[in-house]
């Protein structure tokens, strides 16, 4: 059994660096139905159920300090792409398809816990607000939102489940409806005129982007470490309340930070991606160590939960489509920009048009900075209605 807070952290990299590795060089049919952060989650899981390691004082002081500093390192890292003067070219309808997306969403989450909330343990809600942010954003800002609202870790298995299960499903769904999109546009009386426009630019301009180099790495590492230290200090001198929390207002500060980083030069660095989501994975496994499979009681209503979710937001964006003659493309790519993210969201645009593919990208980068402050304007109307 591991008690030393160096050798719990180490195994953990380890972990996490093995299933990342093997994800990438192996290609296993597992992979695509599972992505490496919600295996790297329950297989953590798994050997803290049967108790690889203990909490022992050095173990909790390692997980406190690292979860705490990581976080909003990697919330800066992850919108450093995040330009929003970019964004803004995306055009009017494509930005406003993805936020109706986002809006059908949010309606989706407190329509579902209004139905079924005394089903559910008292603190469910902020399981579900956890799950909104990375249904508005990314498993980052899901993260950032189990921080801010102290979601005990165990608690986020749920939110991975149902993140891993409902999505794989309307993924499916979304590339099923590929070929209908003629059928679908003329019925929605849809222009995709301007889509082909900006896919061009977009594509020309993701050709340019320079590779990895060492110092971009090392100033980029730095520089996320120094606005990390920066939100937890400035953090602690900002009022809170219930709901805004001192680790609430440290996410609020790294989001900030990371959008106004992202229009200046620190943005054109190669390599805040990368570190991302290594740091990203790591804070999973940390999360993950605390919990164990006893906890999970509860499986399959939270799956039922998010499909139900998803069918309010389905039929809402029909809606949208028609009134705003919005064509099938944006629906979806809008859809799985924030349901999916990053990893999602040009994989289904690719299957349209590869020059389409950068659109995509750009899409879930927007969900990159609105998924942490919908997740937790949700996660308030979630506990209005719970009390």
């Amino acid at each position: 059994m591991i008690t030393d807070g160096f050798s719990y952290l180490a195994l953990l990299m380890a972990i996490a660096a093995s299933i990342v590795f093997a994800e990438k060089k192996t290609k296993a049919k597992i992979f695509a139905y599972l992505p490496a952060i919600v295996i790297i989650y329950f297989v953590v899981m798994l050997f803290s159920t049967f108790g690889l390691w203990q909490k022992s004082e050095s173990i909790t002081a390692t997980y406190k300090t690292f979860k705490s500093d990581l976080l909003p390192a990697m919330i800066f890292l992850m919108l450093l792409h995040a330009d929003i003067r970019e964004i803004i070219k995306l055009g009017k309808k494509m930005l406003l398809t993805f936020l109706l997306a986002s809006v059908s969403i949010a309606i989706g989450f407190i329509g579902m816990f209004t139905l079924f909330h005394s089903s559910f343990a008292s603190d469910s809600w902020k399981a579900f607000a956890a799950l909104s942010g990375s249904w508005m954003g990314g498993t980052g800002n899901m993260v950032a939102i189990q921080g801010a609202l102290d979601l005990p870790d165990a608690a986020l298995g749920y939110t991975l489940l149902i993140d891993s299960v409902d999505y794989a499903v309307w993924v499916m769904v979304l590339l099923a409806l590929v070929p209908f999109a003629k059928r679908f546009n003329a019925w929605s009386k849809a222009d995709t005129s301007v889509i082909d426009k900006v896919g061009k630019h977009l594509a020309l301009k993701d050709a340019q982007r320079k590779a990895i180099t060492f110092p971009s790495l090392f100033l980029l590492l730095g520089s996320a470490l120094l606005v990390s230290a920066f939100s937890q200090y400035a953090g602690a001198l900002l009022p809170t309340t219930d709901f805004l929390t001192m680790t609430t207002w440290v996410v609020i500060i790294a989001t900030v930070a990371g959008i106004l980083f992202a229009m200046t030069p620190v943005a054109r660095l190669s390599g805040s991606s990368e570190l991302a989501s290594i740091m990203l994975y790591l804070i999973v496994a940390l999360i993950a160590s605390r919990a164990n499979f006893a906890e999970l009681t509860e499986a399959p209503l939270y799956i039922v939960a998010g499909f139900v979710i998803i069918a309010i937001h389905a039929i809402i964006m029909i809606f949208f489509a028609k009134t705003f003659r919005l064509d099938l493309f944006s629906l979806g790519v809008a859809s799985l920009a924030n349901i999916g993210g990053v990893a999602s969201a040009p994989i289904l645009a690719s299957a349209y048009s590869k020059a389409l593919i950068p659109i995509g990208v750009l899409m879930a980068m927007m969900g990159y900075i609105l998924g942490t402050f919908g997740g937790l304007m949700v996660g308030k109307v979630l506990e209005i209605i719970a009390a």
